[in-house]
Parts: structure tokens; C-alpha cells; sequence
């Protein structure tokens, strides 16, 4: 690298990084073990090698991510030697035992000319043409020009997870909380929330969660996230013995990573171990996206802290309605019926049906609904009708801040 941007620089040539990551590598080092890993790894070394040219380079650069120097090479020239590689590895059959696996690669590409300022800069512009090739659906070719938006919104991406790692260490969230409202008479025990996280930034300024979560979930932070809401909400509980006595249920959601993270589970075992919170006030939330990928790790999650006496709700439920034969294995108590049926429900006939299905499969599974989405009493009607436990929305409150909970009396609760 150093010799090739020398000769840029000083002899006005183009060279070509091209940075490859392997698509589905993780399944066969989860599904056949890390030997399984090393061996397909050695195997596609010698297959790239044989599809590149004699003067160009060829290196692992950590775990399953490869980097290949095309020297003296125009860009359109090098995009051929890259489709070559990438039709190689999706050709590719990798036999372990009495498995077969075919795998894909994501390839991004950056030419290296006398504008290049650095090698670290054109790795990492490589590394995020990579990252795009990936996001646009894996085994293609993503080439970096000038005035690349991916590319900035990439380095805009970047800095927020600086934001959010620095927020996380410190202690810059906070937490909201909105009502969920019980229709059913029977139901009526006590009060039921669900938290909500909030970022706060340097100038004590609220970032609400569609603004850093979905960076949170893509550079694997969210995990951390949703240690800290666990935290800071079963303290609170704990030092709020009052609003304790009142609470029939606090729903928290945990996001697809954390379900497969034991640690994680662990850590909330033993947080429930040492606070005050009775484990059955607590319910964690889990989308249904997240649930049917993760569909073992979350059964096991799920099996193992209702042991300890937590409930658990399936959100967004009905976003994946192609099939609910896993619920079977999913020992869920709620079902939360996704907003896109609720919010129409008044004008839409199909989405008066769906709600309708939904929730008497779950009467069928010995669970409880809950609609989201509740805008109007007119659609609040149409719920109650329908025999849907619990409702949550605008309609009904929104989102307060945590603390302000601790200073509302019994006596005004209705």
C-alpha cells in the first residue's frame, strides 16, 4: 500500500483496493464449529488467488474480511478482476461432514490515485464501499466515486456511535414511560407500563429512539442499550417502593442481538436476583422480526426468565404473518397487534379482519392482546368490541418522563 500510493503520487498511476467480506460465514463457524471456519477460510484463499493476477496482492485483514491490491489498473479493468472473485466464491461449494454450504461476498472498491491522501483513508473509503455493497443486498460490487451519499451517510452513521458510545459512558439516557391502557374489566389490577429510552445529547438535549437506534442496532451497540434500560429501570423501580405496590406491569424491550447474547441473559437473572422488583412485574417486549430470527435463542431466553417469573409480549405482531406455527414454541403472554392494522381500523375492512384474526388466535393460544396505535376513542370503541385486552397510544396518553411518575398519588390514578 505504501509503495503503490508512492507511485501514485509521484508517478501519476492508478491502482485499485478492493475490500471483501464474506456473506453467511458466521453460520458455518455456529453450525460446524470454528475448525469448519478455518478450513473454508484456507479454501478460499487458494480459490482467490487463482482468480487474481500474478502481480497483485492478496491478504486477510481479520477474521472474514479479505483486501485485494489491483496495481496499475484502472477502475473498470478492476471491477472485471472483482466479478470474476465475487461469480468464484458464489460458485463455490464448501463440504464439511455431511453438509454442503455455498457462501457470497460483498466487495467494495476504491481507486488509489495521485488524489489519494492517505492509506488509512482509503481503507476505510473501501471498508464502507464494502459496508454499502452489503446493505444493498450482499454478493455485489459497490465502487466508491466522488460525491458517494452512501459513503457520507456512512461517516455521518460513524459519528454517531461515537455520540452514542460516549452518551452510554456518561449515563446520557433517560427514560420515558407510556400507559397501556387495560379494556377488559378483568384485567384491571393495577397500572401497566411500557419504557421508553431517550438519548440525551452534550447540550441536554432529548434525541428521541428512531434517531439512534437504528445506528445503535447497525454497529452493535444496541445491546449495551438495552443493558443500561434494564438497569436504570429496575433501579428505579427499586427506589420508588410506592409506585411498586401500584405497578401490575412494566414492559421493557430487548432487541434481536440480546436474545442471542447469554451474557445479557445472565446479567438480568442476576439483576433480578439483587433489586427489589418481584420478577412478575416485569415484561419484556421482543418484535415478532426479531423473535422468528433468532427463533431458538429466543425460545430458550424466554423459557429461561419466566422461570424466574417475567411475561414476556411478541410487538409488532402481524408483521410476519405468513405463518404462526412458531408461536407453538414462543411461550409469549401478549401479543402486540402491529399499528399499521390499528391506526385505520375505522376505514379499513382488511385491517378490521386482521385485528380480529389476531386476536382470536390468540384467545385460541391462551394469550392476551394488546393494540398499539390507538389514536381515537372511536377506534377505542371498535377494540373494545373486538374483546382486545389492552390498548396503547396517543389516544390514551403519550410518552411522560419516568420521574414524573413517582410524584402521582394513588388517589389519582383512575
Amino acid at each position: 500500500m505504501h509503495r503503490v500510493l508512492n507511485s501514485a503520487q509521484t508517478e501519476n498511476t492508478e491502482h485499485v483496493l478492493c475490500y471483501l467480506d464474506l456473506d453467511q460465514f458466521k453460520i458455518i463457524n455456529d453450525t460446524c464449529g470454528h475448525m469448519a471456519g478455518d478450513g473454508l477460510l484456507r479454501q478460499l484463499s487458494e480459490l482467490m488467488r487463482r482468480h487474481i493476477r500474478n502481480r497483485d496482492s492478496l491478504a486477510r485483514l481479520g477474521g472474514d474480511e479479505f483486501g485485494v491490491l489491483i496495481e496499475h489498473c484502472s477502475i473498470n479493468k478492476a471491477e472485471k478482476i472483482a466479478d470474476n472473485l465475487r461469480q468464484a466464491i458464489a460458485d463455490f461449494q464448501f463440504y464439511w461432514d455431511d453438509k454442503i454450504f455455498k457462501i457470497g461476498v460483498s466487495i467494495g472498491m476504491a481507486s488509489i490515485n495521485n488524489d489519494t491522501t492517505s492509506i488509512a483513508n482509503i481503507l476505510m473509503v473501501a471498508d464502507n464501499a464494502c459496508y454499502t455493497a452489503k446493505a444493498k443486498g450482499r454478493n455485489r460490487i459497490h465502487i466508491h466515486e466522488e460525491g458517494d451519499t452512501e459513503l457520507e451517510n456512512r461517516r455521518r452513521e460513524m459519528l454517531w456511535t461515537t455520540r452514542i458510545q460516549k452518551a452510554l459512558d456518561e449515563d446520557r439516557f433517560c427514560l420515558a414511560v407510556q400507559t397501556i391502557l387495560p379494556l377488559n374489566p378483568k384485567e384491571k389490577k393495577g397500572e401497566h407500563y411500557e419504557v421508553l429510552v431517550r438519548m440525551v445529547d452534550e447540550d441536554g438535549k432529548i434525541i428521541p429512539p428512531n434517531v439512534f437506534i437504528p445506528v445503535a442496532e447497525r454497529y452493535h451497540l444496541i445491546t449495551r442499550i438495552d443493558r443500561h434500560v434494564v438497569n436504570m429501570t429496575m433501579d428505579w423501580l427499586s427506589n420508588n417502593p410506592d409506585f411498586l405496590e401500584r405497578l401490575d406491569l412494566c414492559s421493557i424491550n430487548l432487541s434481536g442481538p440480546s436474545l442471542v447474547d447469554d451474557t445479557f441473559l445472565e446479567f438480568i437473572v442476576h439483576k433480578l436476583s439483587e433489586c427489589k422488583v418481584q420478577a412478575e412485574k416485569i415484561c419484556f417486549e421482543i418484535t415478532e422480526t426479531a423473535a422468528i430470527a433468532n427463533l431458538t435463542s429466543a425460545g430458550h431466553f424466554i423459557t429461561r426468565l419466566k422461570e424466574e417469573g417475567c411475561k414476556f409480549a411478541l410487538d409488532d405482531f402481524g408483521s410476519g404473518l405468513s405463518s404462526f406455527a412458531y408461536l407453538k414454541t414462543l411461550p409469549v403472554d401478549y401479543l402486540k397487534i402491529d399499528g399499521v392494522f390499528v391506526r385505520d381500523i375505522e376505514n379499513e375492512k382488511s385491517d378490521l379482519a386482521i385485528v380480529k384474526s389476531i386476536h382470536e388466535i390468540s384467545r385460541a393460544l391462551n394469550k392476551k392482546t394488546i393494540a398499539e396505535f390507538v389514536e381515537s376513542d372511536s377506534i377505542l370503541r371498535i377494540l373494545e368490541e373486538i374483546g382486545v385486552d389492552y390498548a396503547q397510544g396517543y389516544g390514551i396518553s403519550r410518552p411522560q418522563p419516568l420521574d414524573e411518575l413517582k410524584d402521582i398519588r394513588k388517589s389519582e390514578i383512575t
